[in-house]
């Protein structure tokens, strides 16, 4: 691996370089373990009575502010060394190291001399420096979240359940950012957050498609068309997809978070995701048995028998 030219730590990913399958299956697993720590440390927090929702305290714990705590062991030695173990997937380092002003009240729009900016979203302001990575910086919203996650709610006669999308948490964001490398998308890697609560990712490059392109049939491979009758997502092209334990609403994978990669290979770059609750899934035991025979048999039909083409 080679070192990130800002921070200095490791990095795998350098301009368009398309990860390996062992590169990329070695990135996916960095994500798994950031997620597994942050849950370790949500754990140690809540049996100290500290606050876990939203987790954004958590996220920028500072690593050495429970050094006199931990010393009396216990629930607080626990804690102290589980911000250590978030620390190393997750090093919070200050926005300056990345070229942008001290003390500025818009550093993004001041700009860094060794980045150049080239979009803007709801949720991040992306950058492109000098060998071609993309860095992209999270953007902290209102009420400790950053972004976006969907809420799930009870539907009407037409469809059970809608799914609308809100603000995420820092947890959100990081699933995402594993969902992207599970889908086979872009290389990205987290590298830092800073002490106001940016996350920076950094991500390969790839080619932009065509505006306007419709990405209906171009969608990643393991994702799973959801019958009308179940879930409402108003986002464009919702899916479903089988990580883990976990059922997962997919959606946002237009044209613009599409890129072909240096392989020529399409890859997803951004997505809006979010699990599906347990009330979701249990509420229809027909919807729950077409979700178990879907995740071993992505063709399975809703109903075992009949034409379920207008469910």
């Amino acid at each position: 691996m080679q070192k990130d030219p800002f921070t200095g730590h490791p990095s795998r990913i350098h301009g368009s370089h398309v990860l390996d399958a062992v590169e990329h299956a070695a990135l996916q697993d960095d994500h798994e373990r950031r997620l597994e720590a942050l849950a370790r440390l949500s754990t140690a927090a809540a049996r100290t009575g500290f606050g876990t929702d939203p987790d954004d305290d958590l996220v920028l714990f500072p690593a050495d502010e429970l050094s006199l705590l931990a010393s009396a062991g216990g629930v607080w030695r626990e804690l102290d060394d589980a911000v250590g173990a978030l620390r190393i997937f997750l090093p919070l380092c200050p926005l300056d190291l990345f070229g942008f002003p001290v003390g500025s009240d818009d550093p993004f729009g001041e700009g860094s001399p060794r980045l150049r900016r080239i979009g803007s979203g709801v949720e991040a302001t992306a950058f492109q420096s000098e060998d071609g990575s993309i860095y992209k910086f999270y953007l902290p919203r209102e009420n400790g979240r950053i972004g976006g996650s969907f809420s799930f709610s009870r539907g009407n006669d037409e469809v059970s359940w809608i799914a609308e999308a809100c603000l995420g948490s820092y947890r959100s964001l990081f699933e995402k950012l594993l969902l992207i490398m599970a889908l086979q998308g872009m290389p990205t890697e987290v590298i830092a957050a800073t002490p106001e609560g940016i996350i920076v990712a950094k991500q390969a490059c790839g080619a932009r498609l065509q505006d306007g392109t419709d990405t209906s049939s171009l969608q990643p491979q393991g994702l799973i068309p959801i019958p009308s009758r179940f879930l409402r997502a108003h986002r464009d092209h919702p899916r479903l997809f089988f990580l883990g334990d976990k059922t997962w609403l997919i959606a946002d994978l237009h044209c613009r978070n599409l890129v072909t990669a240096a392989d020529g290979t399409l890859r997803a770059i951004d997505l809006l995701a979010a699990p599906l609750p347990g009330k979701v899934i249990d509420s229809d035991p027909l919807i729950a048995g077409w979700l178990s025979r879907a995740r071993r048999d992505p063709n399975a039909r809703l109903l075992h028998e009949g034409d379920d083409s207008e469910l």
